[in-house]
């Protein structure tokens, strides 16, 4: 199941690519369209479901869970590219018995081209591996995860007012309620990252808001970091840069010249609110 925001086009081409996944019997494939005015339809064989009621993915995917009965629940990103046998992959070897998240893993994509994406490239922005070196607060990124649907049901599904945060909050209920957490290294997707560096940036600030939300929830969770320590790293970073640069090494430069602002506008992040904004209302005799 995904969540989507983006043009009809891109709606039509995810729908294509997600019509080559194998699925086995009782398996059903989801699209939950969080665009405002999103409406069913369906491209079969997948099912598409109006989701813009709440302009959260976590709302959309709590949406698409009641489209299907699976024991299983397949989480995937909607910029994320997945091979056919995707669900195969999944459960080989079958879960234990109190597994309640299997985590697959994310690659980012390595044709990159611009600035942008060849440093999240080179960071692995995406890899489970950050998220599971958490210690005690290991998570698995929903971008690509699969949930048993009992353990799902039982601590209540996604808290669907958030903008990010969400699926480690997830992993904290389910694990605070006696399920486990199995990797599946060979479930594997590539992700496609933002393209230009304020979007990559906006992204880390969200994911910091997010942050600072569980951390709120989740005492102990992902702490910050200390201002002071982190400017002067910051300027160690963009001198490493700029003379990576003058050596004419593109991917050190890039390294060191963004490793600062991605932090800080993960940090700064944090001071922003953790909902998604509410839609203007219209006044009356406004243009819709």
């Amino acid at each position: 199941m995904l969540p989507f925001r983006g043009s009809d086009e891109q709606l039509q081409r995810l729908a294509l690519r997600l019509a080559a996944l194998k699925l086995r019997p009782g398996d059903t494939v989801t699209i939950a369209d969080n665009r405002a005015g999103a409406i069913d339809t369906t491209r079969r064989p997948v099912r598409i479901l109006g989701a813009g009621e709440r302009q959260t993915s976590y709302h959309a995917r709590n949406r698409g869970v009641g489209a299907g009965r699976a024991p299983w629940l397949v989480f995937l990103d909607a910029d994320v590219l997945a091979p056919p046998d995707l669900l195969d992959r999944y459960f080989e070897p079958a879960p234990g018995e109190r597994a309640g998240v299997l985590a697959g893993t994310v690659v980012d994509d390595g044709d990159a081209l611009t600035a942008a994406e060849r440093y999240a490239w080179l960071k692995a922005s995406m890899s489970q591996e950050v998220t599971l070196a958490h210690g005690d607060w290991a998570f698995a990124q929903t971008a690509n995860a699969a949930v048993r649907r009992e353990a799902f049901t039982q601590v209540g599904g996604f808290e669907a007012g958030v903008r990010s945060g969400g699926d480690a909050d997830l992993c904290y209920r389910l694990r605070a309620a006696g399920w486990t957490l199995e990797r599946r290294e060979k479930a594997a997707v590539t992700h496609q990252n933002r393209a230009t560096i304020p979007r990559m940036l906006a992204q880390r600030a969200r994911h910091g808001a997010g942050a600072a939300w569980l951390a709120r929830c989740w005492p102990g969770a992902l702490p910050r970091r200390r201002w002071p320590g982190l400017a002067w790293w910051s300027a160690r970073r963009a001198a490493h840069g700029l003379l990576a640069a003058a050596r004419g090494d593109r991917d050190e430069a890039l390294l060191g010249l963004l490793d600062g602002p991605a932090v800080w506008a993960f940090e700064l992040g944090r001071l922003v609110p953790n909902r998604p904004r509410p839609r203007p209302r219209l006044r009356f005799g406004q243009p819709r």
